[in-house]
């Protein structure tokens, strides 16, 4: 069975992590006697609507607050598919974080909120649109679009078809989604209508007559995995355990992994031996290959080495170490102009750093790429351009060309996405 890393991610308050939470629990991957707890506690603090949102947000801080703040990892097995589910924040503030959650993914669900006023909130100055943008500018070419909260509109037909003309027609003008790469499916996660069945309601039943929610999931066409390229993983996050063990946590973007195998932790350049694999959480393996999502525990090698934002490679290729790159960069609608001296915050793959842009070469036709402008005095929103950055301290980072996810990358200012863009080139390697 193929592994598919799903990212959800949509507008603060669309219900993610409560779609999320109700389709393990169908699926059987959360216990009543879990269920019935995380009811109670939801009941108690004034809460009971978030009781299948808090088997992904499980902090006090996330509960207290009532949204989701890191990406939630969730595992369930469809016809098709085993799914890595990655519960991406909403909220403005963590999309940082969701950005963590995209560079992993190979299709997303795009939650938005059917009901009037919630769905223009998350288009006019919310996360929709941004969301998409990002997905799309990771690699992500397959979404599902989650129209969700349809029982609050009386599951209307004619507000899921605004929506879908509204949204629909974003998606493929400003982030060049293919309409058949674009899956569009009615709920409500709330009242269980079309998650992992045929929806029961008659209001809906009456109009839709397309996949439920887990069918649309197997729908999706299986990823291309790069096992046979020399290994790649971003480490996302790292575990210490108290026997003085370190695990590198991430998804292997390339290559394979296996037991004893010898393997070079960047930046620090240091070599240790793959001691063992966890794959989904707590399965041990002795292998991995491009795709998977694992633990990596590393013996020979001081855990000061291993860090998120570094990247696990090959002994003999290792990946470049830099501060001075060349990007290919599309400013967001509602971007303020940039220019030569402009104060970024630059993410790629797990690693943030701040950057200034140095050079504008040149400005680009969006359509054909070919240059239009040499060395234009600054850059506006929507427009197409080769800049230079210089990051504060260098990053672990590949040329787009060699491997996606290490190449992507985006650039925000002042809590805002601004432009999204690939590295082009690595002008200068630090030794």
């Amino acid at each position: 069975m193929a592994q598919l890393n799903l990212a959800i991610v949509g507008h603060v308050d669309s219900g993610k992590s409560t779609l999320s939470g109700r389709l393990l629990h169908l699926l059987g991957r959360i216990s009543k006697k879990e269920m019935h707890k995380n009811e109670k506690e939801a009941k108690s603090q004034g809460k009971g609507s978030f009781a299948y949102a808090w088997a992904l947000d499980e902090s006090v801080e996330e509960r207290e607050r009532g949204i989701t703040m890191s990406v939630a990892v969730a595992y369930f097995d469809s016809k098709k598919y085993k799914v890595v589910v990655l519960d991406s924040p909403g909220h403005r503030d963590f999309v940082p974080n969701m950005i963590s959650g995209a560079t992993q993914a190979d299709a997303a669900v795009l939650v938005v909120d059917g009901s009037h006023g919630a769905f223009e909130a998350g288009m006019k100055g919310g996360q929709t649109k941004e969301h998409a943008q990002i997905i799309k500018s990771f690699g992500v070419k397959q979404i599902i679009v989650a129209v969700n909260k349809m029982d609050v509109v009386g599951y209307s037909k004619d507000r899921f078809d605004e929506i879908k003309h509204t949204l629909g027609t974003f998606l493929w003008r400003s982030c060049r989604f293919e309409d058949s790469s674009v899956c569009w499916v009615p709920l409500s996660a709330m009242e269980n209508q079309n998650l992992v069945s045929a929806p029961s309601d008659d209001r809906l039943l009456s109009w839709y007559g397309g996949l439920c929610f887990l069918d649309a999931v197997d729908s999706l066409q299986p990823p291309k995995r790069e096992s046979e390229k020399s290994l790649l993983m971003p480490i996302c996050d790292v575990i210490k355990s108290s026997k003085g063990q370190v695990s590198a946590c991430g998804k292997l973007q390339a290559g394979a992994l296996q037991n004893g195998l010898k393997v070079r932790v960047m930046p620090s350049g240091e070599l240790g031996t793959v001691r063992s694999l966890e794959r989904d959480g707590s399965q041990s393996c002795s292998t991995a290959t491009a795709g998977d999502n694992v633990a990596v525990t590393i013996q020979g090698i001081d855990d000061r080495h291993v860090m998120a934002g570094g990247v696990l490679c090959d002994p003999d290729v290792p990946v470049a170490f830099a501060k001075h790159l060349e990007l290919n960069v599309q400013l967001l609608d509602g971007a303020k102009p940039m220019l030569v001296g402009s104060q970024l915050e630059f993410h790629i793959h797990h690693a943030k750093e701040a950057a200034r842009v140095v050079k504008i070469a040149s400005l680009l036709d969006p359509k054909t790429l070919k240059v239009a402008k040499r060395s234009p005095r600054c850059l506006l929103a929507k427009q197409v351009a080769v800049i230079e950055v210089v990051l504060q301290g260098p990053v672990c980072v590949v040329e787009y060309s060699k491997c996606r996810a290490l190449g992507n990358v985006s650039l925000r200012a002042l809590g805002n996405t601004v432009a999204l863009g690939k590295v082009t080139g690595i002008i200068e390697k630090q030794k």
